[in-house]
């Protein structure tokens, strides 16, 4: 009960705070307020790819992509978290590699480049109910938070990173 009060009373001492006047006669909440940020600029646009039997041959960004910043993605729990589905035992020092998708050792040497590239991008294109989402669609999506509308997981170039270090895997 003493927490309940005392909350309610911080609460109250803000409240009160932040309608008190200022020497210019405003509220303070008025007289700190700030002009509302500009529009965010409009997402990039989406590189356009060919899919050509079962692969996207030709990099989205036209140069090849960074092995180091691409292993950052795959083990990033904000970004790819590639290691929440599945699991690669040369991150063996990475915690909770999932099994839900297909573990990833040998992924080069079972899949090309091309093949790997257009799973990332969307791999419904492969597999129609798979549970991996599409890091490069904006398209067709289902219960989108608003701050996320037209955006992608992934950028091209991190696309090109998450494939540069997956090639790696021999």
């Amino acid at each position: 009960m003493r927490v309940a009060m005392t909350t309610a009373a911080a609460f109250f001492a803000l409240t009160v705070a932040a309608c008190a006047e200022t020497p210019a006669g405003k509220p303070a909440a008025v007289a700190q307020a700030t002009p509302a940020a500009p529009a965010a600029a409009p997402p990039p646009a989406l590189v356009k790819f060919e899919i050509k039997n079962g692969g996207i041959p030709a990099s989205l960004t036209g140069k090849p992509g960074d092995a180091a910043a691409g292993k950052k993605i795959v083990v990033g729990r904000r970004l790819g978290n590639c290691l929440a589905c599945h699991e690669i035992s040369t991150l063996k020092n990475e915690e909770f590699h999932g099994n839900t998708g297909p573990v990833l050792d040998g992924v080069a040497g079972r899949l090309s480049a091309a093949e790997m590239r257009l799973r990332l991008v969307d791999a419904t294109k492969v597999t129609p109910d798979t549970m991996m989402p599409p890091f490069y669609r904006t398209e067709g999506l289902n219960r989108v938070r608003k701050e996320f509308v037209d955006k992608t997981i992934l950028s091209a170039d991190q696309i090109e990173d998450v494939l540069a270090f997956l090639v790696t895997l021999k």
